[in-house]
């Protein structure tokens, strides 16, 4: 199996911007949402990690 380095740099590219829209557009939204998730527990945000993930794979495998 051979890596394609392009399509790698391209996936992480495109992280970096979704990643990047909430910080530019509401600073202080992304502030609250932060603190709110500090009172929530591990097992939640694994659940919701592993979620994320499970349909990030998902959407590779459909495409």
């Amino acid at each position: 199996m051979s890596v394609n380095w392009d399509d790698l740099l391209n996936a992480i590219a495109l992280v970096m911007i979704i990643e990047g829209i909430l910080p530019f557009v509401s600073p202080d939204s992304l502030k609250k949402t932060y603190l709110k998730m500090q009172e929530l527990p591990n097992d939640t945000l694994r659940i919701v990690g592993i979620g994320s993930m499970v349909l990030g794979m998902l959407l590779l495998f459909l495409h």
